[in-house]
Parts: structure tokens; sequence; C-alpha cells
């Protein structure tokens, strides 16, 4: 009797593993059986060459839009603290246009390496914009066009008249100082958009070569910001953009070696 019960198992047992190796060898051979075709075969190795390049640019990118989603959501609530007045829903559009804006510039100046050797580019023709003056205009007109209420748009320059010349936005509340404002560059990190309060950009400091002296470089260009405040009913148009347009092409058939000189587009 029990030697009937171990015979019964064991037929048992090898019955299992015949169909598991059945199977196995269907599913194995189902492949094998596909791939012995050239036309297929190229097409599946296609496909996963394609899958390959899509899961690589993912697992890159995923980084930079967390880091500018979250970039995004800070600003926005920088700027919406700025005042009590301020419209949230106005300071989330500035942030996102801000930041949406100077990465997209960085794929139109075809920026190489970082900011410096970009304007190194500039300087010897083989780029036409990338300058800290072309991101603030470029940036600036982009702001412009939303027409603020709460928040008011200023330009910022920095070491004037230098080689470490550097402009940028300044966003302030309505009858704030210039200093009390927010930082918007999207030259310093190549696109990647840089703010910070005026007042605590350790970057642009007053003797800066001789350590930090907590006074800040930063001052107010108020052409420039008439420029970027001329969309407000009741204001005059702002005659800027035509004399810098004048005065840059004059710099530029001089050979005016300044790379952070601003031009008008």
């Amino acid at each position: 009797m029990q030697s009937h019960q171990q015979h019964q198992t064991a037929r048992r047992t090898t019955r299992l593993r015949f169909r598991s190796a059945t199977k196995y060898a269907v599913i194995v051979a189902i492949p094998v059986e596909r791939c012995e075709k050239p036309d297929q075969r190229m097409k599946m190795l296609k496909m996963i060459r394609h899958i390959f390049w899509v899961v690589m640019f993912l697992v890159l990118i995923h980084p930079t839009w967390a880091k500018d989603e979250r970039s995004i959501r800070d600003l926005a609530k920088a700027l919406t603290k700025l005042a009590p007045d301020i419209d949230p829903a106005e300071a989330e559009q500035i942030s996102v246009t801000a930041h949406t804006t100077a990465r997209k510039l960085a794929r139109d100046y075809h920026v190489v390496l970082n900011p410096e050797f970009q304007a190194f580019l500039v300087n010897v023709g083989a780029r036409k914009r990338g300058w800290c003056g072309h991101w603030a205009q470029d940036i600036g007109t982009r702001l412009k066009e939303l027409k603020p209420r709460t928040l008011v748009l200023h330009w910022g320059v920095a070491y004037d008249h230098t080689s470490s010349e550097n402009n940028c936005l300044v966003v302030t509340a309505r009858n704030q100082p210039f200093k009390d404002g927010i930082i918007l560059d999207g030259w310093r990190r190549a696109g990647r958009l840089f703010w910070c309060p005026v007042i605590k950009d350790d970057e642009y400091e007053v003797e800066q070569h001789y350590g930090h002296s907590g006074i800040t470089a930063w001052k107010e260009n108020m052409q420039w910001s008439a420029w970027l405040q001329d969309y407000e009913p009741g204001k005059p148009k702002s005659k800027m953009a035509t004399d810098s347009k004048a005065s840059s092409e004059r710099d530029e058939r001089g050979g005016n070696s300044d790379s952070r000189q601003p031009v008008t587009p």
C-alpha cells in the first residue's frame, strides 16, 4: 500500500515537472521564433533602443523639473509675502513665466558651459545673444506682457560700467523701495532662474574683493525700469528702447568689449 502511494506521488511529480518544463519551453520558444525573422528582429531592437533613450531622458530631466517646480512655488510665496495686498495668482504667474522663459532662453541662445563662456561667444560673434542684459530684456518682455497690477517690475544693475557688471530684474510690491524687492536673474545660472531678496545677494556686494560687506551693490536703473513699467495706463512711453538701440549699435560698431551691457532686441 505504501509502495503504491509512493509510486502515485512520483507519477504526479513527474507530470508536474513535465508540464512546468513544457510551459517554460513554450515561453522561451516564442521570442526565439519571432526573432528568427530579420525584419521583426530589427523592429524589436529599434523599439528597445527607443524605449531606452526615452527612459534615460526622463531620468536625467526629472531632477531639473523637480527643482524648477520647488523654485516656482517658493518664489511665488516670497513674492506674495512682499505686501498684504499682493495677488497670489499674479505672483504665481510671474514666477512661472520667469522660470520657464529663462529655461527657454537657454535653448534659444544655445548656451554652452557657463554664462561667462557664453558672453565670450557673443563677443567673438559666435552667438547673437547671451549677455546678462539680453536675459533681463527678454525675461522682462515676457513679464511686461502679464501687466502685473499688485507687483512692480524694476531693472537692477550691479558694478555698472565695469567688467563685472550684471543686469537683472527686481520685483517689488507697489510703493516699495527697490532694495526690498526680489532679484530675478536668468543669466547667472545659465537658464536656471536665480532669485533672492536684493539685500541678501552676497554675490554682489560693495567692496566684495575685501570680503562680505553686507552692503548690496545692486542699484536701480531708472531708465530701464521705465521701459519695464511703460505698459501701465497713464504712464508716458519710455524712450529707452529707441535711445539704447542706437547707443548699442554705436558700441557694437566701435568694438565694445563689455560682455554684459544691455542691448535692446
